[in-house]
C-alpha cells in the first residue's frame, strides 16, 4: 500500500506544474507577435523549471506494469511540453525566430492528446479540458465523470488523420452525447479548419475546451494540400462534404447548426467556401483570414441575405492587416449577410481561444456578454 501511495504522490507531484506549463505555453501562443516575441516568451518562463524538477523526480519513480499505461500518458505529455517550453526559450537565439516559436507553441497538442484520456478519471485533468468559463462548474464535471468512458463513439477519434498524413479529420464527441439528446434536431457541430501547415489533429485542441464545455459535436479536419485550396482546383470541398455525412451516418446532428470556422488560411477558407457554398455551414466564423471582395460577387444574393458570420480579427495582425477585415465586414454586410465583427485589441496573427466561447454563444443564439 505504501508503494501505490509513493506513486499516487509522484503522480499527483507532476500534475499540477504540467497543467500549467501547457496553460503557460497556451497564453504565450496567443502572445505572439514578432516586435514583442520577447514579452510572449516571458509568459511561459515561469512554468518551465517547476516542471522540469518535477519531471525529474516522476521519472526516478518505478512503476508496476499495470500501472504503466498511466505513467505513460504523463509522461509524454510532460516531455511534449517541456519541450515545448525549451524550444521557446531557445527562439530568441535563432534567426527565424517567430516561426520557431510558433512550432514551440505546437507541443501543446501533443500534450493535451496525451493527457486527455485521463480526464474520465483525474477531475484536475477533467476541469483542464474545459474552458476558463466552466472550470469551476461542479454539476458539468460530475456530468463529465458519470459518462460511460468505455463507448467507443464518443470522446477523442481519429479518421485517418495521423500527423504525416493529410486529408483525414479528427473528431470530438462528447461523453454526454446521446443519440436522442442535446437538442430536438440533433447536435450542432463545429468544423473548424487549420491554418496554412496545419494539421486537424493538433488544431482540435484549440477548439476542444470550448466544445466540451459547451456540448457541440467538433471536427477537426486536415486539408488535402499543405493548405486548403484558395487559389487553383478546389481540392477540399467534397472531401469536407463527405466528411459531414460520415459524421451524419454515426451521430445525431443537427443541420440547422454547422458552423465552419477556421485560423487564417482556413479562416480564408471557411469564409470562400460558406459563401460559394461549396460546404454547407449555416454559420461561418473565420479568424485571421484573407478576404477579396471579388468573392462577394460571385457569391449566390440569395446565400448572403442574412447570412450569420462572425468576423475576428486582431488589430495588430502583421500577415493579414486588420483593414483586410474591414473591408470584409463592410463588403458583407453591403450584401446583406449578418455580421458580428470582433476586433481584438492585442491580438497579432495567433489564435484567439478565449474567442471560442463567444462565438458558440452566439452560433447557438446565446445573447453574447459585452
Amino acid at each position: 500500500m505504501g508503494e501505490r501511495e509513493d506513486l499516487v504522490d509522484a503522480a499527483m507531484t507532476l500534475l499540477p506544474p504540467l497543467l500549467d506549463a501547457v496553460d503557460g505555453l497556451r497564453r504565450a501562443g496567443r502572445r505572439l507577435h514578432p516586435p514583442a516575441l520577447a514579452e510572449a516568451v516571458a509568459v511561459a518562463a515561469p512554468y518551465r523549471g517547476p516542471l522540469g524538477e518535477a519531471l525529474a523526480s516522476f521519472r526516478a519513480q518505478e512503476w508496476p506494469p499495470e500501472l504503466k499505461p498511466f505513467r505513460e500518458r504523463l509522461l509524454d505529455a510532460a516531455e511534449a511540453a517541456l519541450e515545448g517550453h525549451n524550444a521557446l526559450a531557445d527562439c530568441l537565439t535563432d534567426p527565424d525566430q517567430i516561426r520557431d516559436a510558433y512550432r514551440a507553441v505546437r507541443s501543446v497538442s501533443l500534450a493535451s492528446e496525451a493527457l486527455y484520456p485521463l480526464a474520465a478519471s483525474l477531475r484536475p485533468v477533467s476541469r483542464f479540458f474545459l474552458d476558463e468559463e466552466h472550470r469551476d462548474d461542479d454539476a458539468l464535471l460530475d456530468a463529465l465523470a458519470a459518462a460511460d468512458p468505455s463507448r467507443p463513439d464518443r470522446g477523442v477519434l481519429h479518421a485517418d488523420n495521423e500527423r504525416e498524413s493529410r486529408g483525414g479529420f479528427s473528431l470530438y464527441v462528447p461523453e454526454t452525447y446521446e443519440p436522442d439528446g442535446r437538442g430536438p434536431a440533433g447536435w450542432p457541430l463545429v468544423i473548424a479548419l487549420h491554418g496554412g501547415s496545419g494539421h486537424g489533429r493538433d488544431f482540435l485542441w484549440m477548439w476542444l475546451p470550448a466544445a466540451r464545455a459547451a456540448g457541440v459535436i467538433l471536427a477537426g479536419p486536415t486539408s488535402q494540400g499543405r493548405t486548403w485550396s484558395l487559389a487553383g482546383p478546389d481540392m477540399d470541398s467534397r472531401p469536407l462534404h463527405r466528411m459531414i455525412e460520415q459524421i451524419a451516418d454515426g451521430w445525431r446532428i443537427d443541420r440547422s447548426r454547422i458552423l465552419v470556422t477556421g485560423m487564417s488560411d482556413g479562416g480564408s477558407f471557411a469564409l470562400l467556401s460558406g459563401l460559394a457554398p461549396t460546404v454547407p455551414g449555416t454559420h461561418l466564423a473565420p479568424i485571421s483570414a484573407s478576404f477579396h471582395p471579388a468573392i462577394v460577387d460571385v457569391a449566390p444574393p440569395e446565400r448572403l441575405r442574412g447570412l450569420p458570420i462572425y468576423l475576428t480579427h486582431g488589430a495588430l495582425d502583421w500577415m493579414f492587416p486588420v483593414h483586410i477585415a474591414r473591408g470584409a465586414v463592410e463588403a458583407l454586410r453591403a450584401a446583406g449577410a449578418d455580421v458580428e465583427y470582433r476586433e481584438i485589441a492585442d491580438l497579432s496573427h495567433t489564435y484567439p481561444s478565449e474567442e471560442n466561447a463567444r462565438i458558440l454563444h452566439w452560433f447557438q443564439g446565446v445573447p453574447l456578454a459585452g
